[in-house]
């Protein structure tokens, strides 16, 4: 997982980009079935629109933010605080 300054061009600023790894994805696919109570025990193939996942990318909007370790990242400066 990389976060960094997002690409956004909007007046309000860059906002915060996520990107993640197609492994990262298929974690976070799995972890949200188990939040809702969905348990898969034995192999399992993760597929996104019917393929396996490369990556994945996570764009905070400019009026967010991100909290990355403990430090917060803004989205209107895409900068540390």
């Amino acid at each position: 997982m990389h976060i960094r300054k997002g690409k956004g061009t909007t007046e309000f600023g860059p906002g915060v980009d996520i990107l993640l790894s197609g492994c990262e994805v298929a974690t976070a696919i799995e972890a949200y079935l188990v939040a809702h109570g969905v348990h898969i025990r034995g192999p399992r193939t993760i597929t996104v629109n019917g393929d396996l996942c490369e990556q994945g990318n996570v764009y905070v909007d400019p009026s967010g933010f991100v909290v990355d370790r403990g430090e917060k990242i803004n989205g209107r400066t895409g900068e540390y605080e």
